[in-house]
């Protein structure tokens, strides 16, 4: 799984904290509905479920949701989201839509390649439902603006694939008193779960993994793959979710973190509680500066292909493996250094990073710090560097970052995954 599937310390005893009665009831979270009646005709399916019946459709109405992320899981909940009728949805995502996004983000079409996802899902959206509001915002959530862009809403749902937004998303929502819905997948497994802060005695995202990974440790989707199928499994099970929270409808995922396996067509349940130890969040961290993880992914501003490789290195320009030491057994780039993306961002941030192993020609050597192919100054260092990883993703957002401090780098598409089986290909040194 995408968090390394067992949560952290901070899921120990549930059952005493649900016993206590210090559990908070998330059912309080239902929205206020709204005073005019909604239409019949659309929803008339739906509003003959006596648990929803029009008062529940009427608290939909006048919800306002924001999610982060149109991609695998982003795409069904949207769609049913919005077929539901949810009054107001803010989607947030700074990518682009990629051939490769075609098999499982069931938004897109290949009209789409190249689009904006938030721009492109909207237009669909609105087609699909002309009066829900869908506003897109092409941005990046950070640290500086989460609060800003999240503020306001009755509910979040994350369905990003990196860590960093992971432990924003959560933050901001416990700062803010949102009830955030977060899933998660990779390979044929799948968790989701309901979070809320309930002013320090809910349970969040970091009471289950208190401890960030170590960069390179859990792959992403694009390094390990995953099945379309399994988006939709997960995604419809956070809009189910999200509707039950809003509406105030039957037993929330709140408390309890459900982990699908599809493989073995299997739903199992792990109760939750909050680590009595953490304090609650005063203030949201940048955990891709405190612990070098990879943040959200968008569209690389600057890529090679395997094709330009060969002229590149005999053109003398750096090639640095950014994967971290345990990846680097399949192979490097031959000619390439390693210097591991915390390291590389901490040369960015002028914070030091060690020496990168090089790879030379014959396939032996290691590059000194003082040599003449590793000058002086961090700068000089990264500046027109080729970066590349496992399958391009944790490269392709080292990119993004080096760029937004001014130092210019490219991303290797497909990264090594795109090399290996070829000559470029060589073992690492020892």
């Amino acid at each position: 799984m995408s968090d390394s599937g067992v949560p952290g310390s901070g899921a120990t005893g549930p059952d005493a904290w649900a016993a206590s009665g210090q559990r908070p009831d998330i059912r309080a979270r239902a929205v206020e509905p709204a005073p005019a009646p909604v239409p019949q005709e659309r929803y008339l399916r739906q509003l003959r479920l006596p648990e929803l019946g029009a008062l529940g459709q009427r608290r939909l109405a006048a919800s306002r949701v924001a999610v982060i992320g149109a991609g695998g899981l982003g795409a069904p909940v949207l769609t049913y989201l919005v077929a539901a009728g949810i009054g107001e949805i803010t989607l947030l995502d700074p990518d682009t839509v990629d051939p490769t996004n075609l098999h499982r983000q069931v938004l897109f079409t290949g009209e789409d390649l190249g689009r904006s996802k938030a721009v492109a899902a909207a237009e669909h959206l609105h087609a699909l439902n002309p009066e829900v509001t869908v506003r897109a915002v092409v941005d990046v959530v950070t640290p500086e603006n989460a609060l800003e862009q999240l503020a306001g809403h009755h509910l979040v749902l994350d369905g990003t694939d990196n860590f960093p937004t992971r432990y924003l998303a959560s933050d901001a929502c416990e700062l803010l008193d949102i009830p955030l819905v977060w899933g998660s997948i990779l390979g044929f497994a799948g968790q989701v779960s309901v979070f809320w802060g309930a002013g320090g005695r809910g349970v969040t995202y970091r009471d289950v993994h208190p401890v960030p990974p170590r960069p390179g440790e859990v792959p992403s989707c694009s390094e390990a793959g995953v099945l379309g199928m399994l988006c939709g499994v997960i995604g419809s099970s956070m809009a189910m979710e999200a509707v039950k929270v809003l509406a105030g409808l039957g037993d929330v995922l709140f408390g309890r973190l459900a982990l699908y396996d599809a493989l073995r067509a299997r739903w199992d349940e792990l109760p939750l509680a909050r680590d009595p130890g953490r304090r609650p969040v005063e203030r949201i961290e940048d955990v891709m500066a405190t612990c070098g993880l990879p943040g959200p992914t968008g569209p690389t501003l600057d890529e090679v292909t395997v094709a330009e490789l060969p002229a590149l290195l005999a053109e003398g320009v750096r090639v640095i493996d950014i994967r971290e030491e345990h990846e680097l057994d399949s192979g490097m780039v031959r000619g390439a250094e390693h210097l591991p993306m915390g390291a590389v961002l901490a040369l960015a941030g002028a914070a030091g990073g060690g020496g990168p192993r090089a790879e030379g020609p014959a396939g032996t050597g290691a590059a000194e710090p003082g040599d003449d192919a590793a000058p002086a100054g961090p700068r000089h260092r990264l500046e027109g560097a080729v970066l590349y990883c496992a399958a391009g993703s944790r490269s392709g957002s080292v990119q993004r970052s080096l760029a937004a401090q001014g130092i210019s780098v490219r991303s290797l598409r497909g990264g090594f995954g795109a090399v290996d089986g070829t000559e470029l290909a060589v073992a690492p040194p020892r």
